[in-house]
C-alpha cells in the first residue's frame, strides 16, 4: 500500500493546537529543546511572532499527512548583523509519523529555502548525543559534527550532552563579475 503524500505549508497561528499536541508528546519532547506542557496559547504567541515583518526571512513549516499536522520545522536567521549568513534549525515529527519520510521532506524544504532563497551560508543545530535517528537524518542532508557540548540541557532530571552540527551551503553563490563600462 502506498504511503499518503506529505504536504508542506507555512505554519500559522491556527496550527498552535497541533504544535502543543506534537511537542507535548512524551515520545517526542525529550528529543527537542522544548519544555513539555507548553499550552496552545503559548504556541499561538510563538507562531504569531514567526509571521511578523521582523522575522520575514525566517521560515516555519508544517508537514501534513492526510490533512493532519504531523511535523514542523523552523529556520531562524541569526539576528546579529555579522551572523546573518547563519540560521538555526529546529525540527519535530510526531511519534506515529516518524520513519515515514516526514523529516526528510521538511529537511529538504529547509535546505532548499536556505540555499536558493534566503542567502544562508551556514545552518546550525544541536541534537542530543543519543538521538541517533535525528543525527542520521541530519548527516543525510550534509550536516557535520562540529563538537559536543557537555551538560547542555536538562532532560529527565539530568544534564544531557548535545552535538553541535552545521551544514554549509553546498555551492555558495558568487557575486556577478563586473565589467568596466
Amino acid at each position: 500500500m502506498n504511503e499518503p503524500a506529505i504536504t508542506l505549508r507555512r505554519a500559522c497561528v491556527r496550527d498552535a493546537a497541533d504544535f502543543a499536541r506534537i511537542m507535548g508528546d512524551p515520545e517526542v519532547y525529550p528529543g527537542l529543546m522544548q519544555l513539555p506542557f507548553a499550552s496552545e496559547e503559548v504556541w499561538q504567541v510563538r507562531l504569531a511572532d514567526n509571521n511578523t515583518p521582523a522575522r520575514s526571512q525566517d521560515l516555519a513549516l508544517v508537514a501534513e499527512l492526510d490533512g493532519q499536522v504531523v511535523g514542523s520545522a523552523g529556520l531562524h536567521v541569526a539576528p546579529q548583523v555579522r551572523r546573518r549568513h547563519c540560521a538555526l534549525l529546529g525540527i519535530s515529527v510526531s511519534a506515529p509519523a516518524q520513519g515515514r519520510g516526514v523529516g526528510s521532506a521538511l529537511m529538504r524544504a529547509m535546505c532548499d529555502y536556505a540555499d536558493q532563497w534566503a542567502q544562508i551560508l551556514r545552518i546550525e543545530l544541536t541534537v542530543f548525543t543519543d538521538n541517533t535517528r535525528a543525527i542520521g537524518l541530519y548527516r543525510k542532508f550534509g550536516f557535520e559534527h562540529e563538537g559536543t557540548h557537555r551538560g547542555f540541557a536538562m532532560r529527565h532530571g539530568a544534564y544531557a550532552d548535545v552535538h553541535a552540527m552545521a551544514r554549509w551551503h553546498p555551492c555558495p553563490p558568487a557575486a556577478p563579475h563586473r565589467t568596466s563600462p
